[in-house]
């Protein structure tokens, strides 16, 4: 195998396409960390409480910075996409387990359609 073919493969597959697993993990964590700041954005009750505020201002650097991580590899749509649907869809459970909100067949119909999105963009994606 010449040099730039040893380059250009690790593991099972092309560099490329473990550039864009991890592009897709990156993602992932920066949902859950938009999850956690909107957690937190609740429970600081307008920023005039100091130790949730820091978690929300701290989580929601870390998804930014993540998302746009991610935003290398991955298309523009289909990642800001993606990241505000996971975390609508964790918020919306977050909500419904943690802050006992409302659990209606209409509220989970609609968390559905999002989650039907998400399959579709991410497996539209090429990526």
């Amino acid at each position: 195998m010449d040099d730039l073919a040893r380059l250009s493969h690790i593991g099972d597959g092309p560099v490329f396409l473990r550039e864009f697993h991890v592009s897709w993990f990156l993602l992932l964590i920066a949902g859950l960390l938009e999850v956690a700041w909107a957690a937190g954005l609740k429970t600081s009750e307008g920023f005039t409480r100091l130790w949730p505020s820091v978690f929300t201002l701290v989580t929601a650097v870390g998804s930014f910075v993540l998302l746009a991580m991610a935003m290398r590899q991955l298309p523009l749509g289909t990642a800001y996409a993606v990241w505000t649907g996971i975390g609508a869809i964790g918020a919306f459970v977050f909500g419904i387990v943690m802050l006992g909100e409302a659990l209606t067949v209409a509220r989970v119909a609609s968390a559905a359609l999002i989650v039907v999105g998400l399959i579709g963009l991410k497996l539209s994606s090429g990526h």
